[in-house]
This record gives C-alpha cells, structure tokens and sequence, in this order.
C-alpha cells in the first residue's frame, strides 16, 4: 500500500499541486515518517472551486436517484478498501486496528450506503396552499474536516452533499490525510463525474482559510475545533455565506439511583476512552449518585486498568497514541492542573510515541477546568450528584451541548434524556444511528449531519406559487 502521495484532485484527474512544498504524515505510536502529501495553496483551492463550479450545474440536474446510484458504486468501490482504510488509520492515527476496522472503516461505509439509499427515494416536495415547495442543492461546498475520525467525519460531509447535488471541494486534516486519498481513489474508480468531488490537502491557515474565504463557495462544512468553527463564519459571514459546524463537547454520562451500576461505568468508561478519549462526543463527565459514587469510582478505577496502551496493531492494545506530541502534551497539561483525585493513571506507556495513560479523576468540582474544558484524552472526570435535578443542572453547565447518556430506569432515564441541552443522549446504552440526525447545542455547533437531516443542511428551500 502506498503511503506517499503527490497529487491533488481536480476535475476528474489526479494534477500536481502548484508547490513543490510537501507535508509529512507522523504514526503516532512510532514517531516515525509514513510519508507525504502536498502541500496545497490558495492558487490550488482556486483552481478546484473552478472545477467544482463548473460541474455544478450538471451534477446539480441529474435525477436525484441517478446521483444515488453513482454513490453506490462509490460504496462498492469504498467497501473493497475496508482493509485498507482499517490499516490506514491505524497508522496514521494510531487506532488499535479492532476499533479501526469496526468503527474507522465500517461507519463511514454503513453512512455512504445510508445515503446512497436516501438518494434513491423519491425526491422531498410539498403543496402549502397555492405553493410547491422544493428543495435544491446549495451550490458548491467546502469540506474541511478533523483528524480524529479522518474517513467518517469525510463521508458525513461528501455523501450527503453529493445525495442533495452539490459539488464539493475537499480539505482532510494535515494530521491524517492519506486515508482521504482512498475515497478519492475509489470515487474516481466509481465514475464521479470529473469536478464533482476535488480534494486539495494542506494546512488550515492556507488551504482551510482560502476555501472559508473563498467568494465561489457557498457553504463551508467544518468539523474541528470551537475556535477555528468561529473563525470560519466570521470569514464566510463576510459574503453571507452558509456554515455547518460540528465543533467541541464535554459529554455528561449520568447515572441515577436506580441504574445498572456496572453496566453504566463499564460503558461509560469505554466510550470516554474511545479512540484514547479523541471523539467530539465522549462521556468525560461521569454524574453518579450520591448512594453509588464510592463503588463507581472504584468500578472506574479497576476498568480504566484494563485499557492497555501499546502498539495499535497487537491484538491485546486496547489504547492507542494520541495523534501528535502537541495533543499528548496538552493532555498532560490538563492532568497536571487537575485538582481532583486521581484514581487511574498511572499505568506506563511505550517509551516511543504519543501516550497517555488512562486517567480518572474523582471528587471533581462541576465548575473546575477538567469539568469544563475538552480534554480529548483518555480523562474521565467522575462527580457526584444528590437528585435527579441536581444531576441535569450539572450536566447542563458546559458551554457545550453535543451528547450526552442517561441510565435508570427506563421511563425516569428518558424523562432526564428530555431535560438535557444536547443534541443527542443515550439511554441505557442505546447504540450509536448512523441514520439520525448529529449536532449540537451551544457552542457545540450549528446544523445536524447524518441522515435526511444531514441531506437537509446541503439544500436550499424554494416556494413556487402557482
């Protein structure tokens, strides 16, 4: 598998950047060179825009079960990859490679063939009195998304925008860019018409600001960081432009009086430690009730040692590396201001590549900075609650909204699913629906991907009277 890349993608054909300046992709775990990719600029997001204009049109009046249709050869082309992709991000991003195959590589499949099908139901039309309502395609997008989920944080964009007809224009993360080359790859082998789908790599502050900036795009889709989501729509503001943001969360996992305590430590721990703690939507707050907090801290406490760290490839890792020495040293950072309790810890890691041990804190305060801030590490925060309203003013008191769970018995679990400012809870573990719509409240962000809400985000809105 070649790992070095040289091109971008423009129009149909694979074309030489307009620098010879590259960019060299880490493994995390081995602090070793995977390869390269380009180095894209300004001229080149021009140049792609262009081409994503020009197909436009073309793309934008084919049938919407035509465009369907060519999304589902991309799955076919894209599922013959799932090795590859598994492999990929494990590399480059260091995912044990059970996880990566399972959720890396199967969920951005299980969301395209969502689309696909979607794609291939009639298209969504009303009559409101003497008016037809349709929808149509935004026009041009510029997708910009993060590190930590390189291929599914792709495909919730690319799919969608392509189901509704727009074209798009493709910037991965500098961090983790190589697996973004085998969609392209198998885009190109699924015939995409030529300038339906462009892919330009670089850095944020040139390629992700030229696209944000740019006067031909008229929606930027970012997923990434608060402050980088608040500098894209002060840039697309500028033009009045469209902006999708799914940016930061601190996730509250509560666990009232009635719940199934193992059952929710045991989950709770593993999704805060999903993907060693670098996922948007992690349980980093465990809320428990004032009768339980000692036995679940110590449930916490004996889980978390079971979290192995080690080479992403050895069946027994069940933690990988954090991406880059910067994110581990600003992990570390959080660990050692902490002022709480630490129950786990101090497990040894490789002396080579980026790694955290997995870390719980008790007796954490609701207002300190490891209860507030994103960490996106493997730290849980565990606090204590004495009632079921005291538990949702906790969980409500982050600047936050993207996610959240709830366990107890099922009709009052629900009744505090309801009472939580998220854009999605859980209730007693309920599994992740690729189908169901994905966002957040707050600072969190703005739109919802995934599903006929996701399709929604890349369309306009017109009333035709007659």
């Amino acid at each position: 598998m070649t790992l070095s890349r040289d091109t971008i993608y423009l129009a149909g054909a694979w074309t030489a950047p307009s620098s010879a300046e590259t960019i060299p992709v880490e493994n995390p775990a081995t602090e070793e060179i995977l390869g390269h990719v380009p180095a894209g600029t300004a001229a080149d997001v021009d140049r792609a825009v262009a081409a994503a204009r020009a197909a436009f049109t073309g793309w934008a009046e084919t049938p919407m079960a035509e465009r369907g249709a060519v999304l589902g050869k991309l799955h076919e082309a894209l599922a013959a990859r799932a090795g590859d992709i598994a492999r990929t991000v494990g590399l480059e991003l260091g995912t044990p490679l059970k996880v990566a195959k399972a959720v890396q590589a199967g969920l951005p499949l299980a969301v395209l063939r969502g689309y696909a099908d979607l794609a291939a139901q009639p298209a969504r039309e009303e009559t409101i009195g003497n008016s037809l309502v349709v929808h149509e395609p935004v026009g041009v997008v510029g997708a910009i998304t993060p590190w930590n989920y390189p291929l599914h944080q792709v495909v919730a964009k690319v799919a969608a925008a392509l189901a509704a007809g727009c074209t798009v224009v493709l910037k991965p993360s500098e961090l983790t860019p190589l697996v973004a080359y085998l969609l392209v790859d198998a885009a190109d082998e699924a015939g995409l018409p030529p300038g339906v789908l462009n892919l330009v790599p670089g850095t944020g502050p040139v390629v992700g600001a030229a696209i944000a900036g740019h006067p031909d795009v008229d929606m930027v889709s970012f997923t990434g960081s608060t402050a980088t989501g608040r500098a894209i729509t002060h840039a697309a503001a500028d033009r009045i432009a469209r902006v999708a943001l799914e940016l930061g969360g601190k996730s509250a996992n509560v666990i009232l009086a009635d719940a199934d305590l193992a059952k929710a430590v045991k989950v709770g721990v593993g999704n805060a430690f999903l993907n060693s703690g670098q996922t948007c939507t992690a349980w980093t707050r465990m809320l428990v009730h004032r009768s339980h907090y000692d036995a679940a801290v110590e449930l916490a406490a004996t889980a978390a040692a079971a979290y192995t760290t080690g080479d992403p490839f050895d069946e027994g890792t069940r933690l990988g590396p954090l991406v880059s020495a910067a994110q581990r040293d600003r992990v570390r950072g959080f660990i050692a201001r902490a002022d709480a309790r630490r129950v786990a810890g101090d497990a040894p890691v490789p002396d080579k590549g980026y790694f955290v041990a997995p870390t719980v804190f008790a007796d954490v305060h609701p207002d300190s900075e490891l209860a507030q801030e994103e960490v996106f590490g493997p730290v849980l925060s565990i606090i204590r609650f004495e009632d079921d309203d005291h538990a949702v003013e906790i969980a409500n008191n982050s600047k936050y909204g993207l996610a959240g769970g709830v366990w107890g018995t099922p009709e009052r679990a629900l009744a505090v699913a309801r009472r939580l400012r998220t854009g999605a809870v859980d209730v007693n573990g309920g599994s992740f629906n690729p189908l169901a719509p994905f966002g957040g409240y707050k600072q969190s962000g703005i739109g919802r991907e995934l599903g006929p809400y996701g399709l929604a985000e890349f369309q306009q809105t017109k009333a035709i009277q007659r």
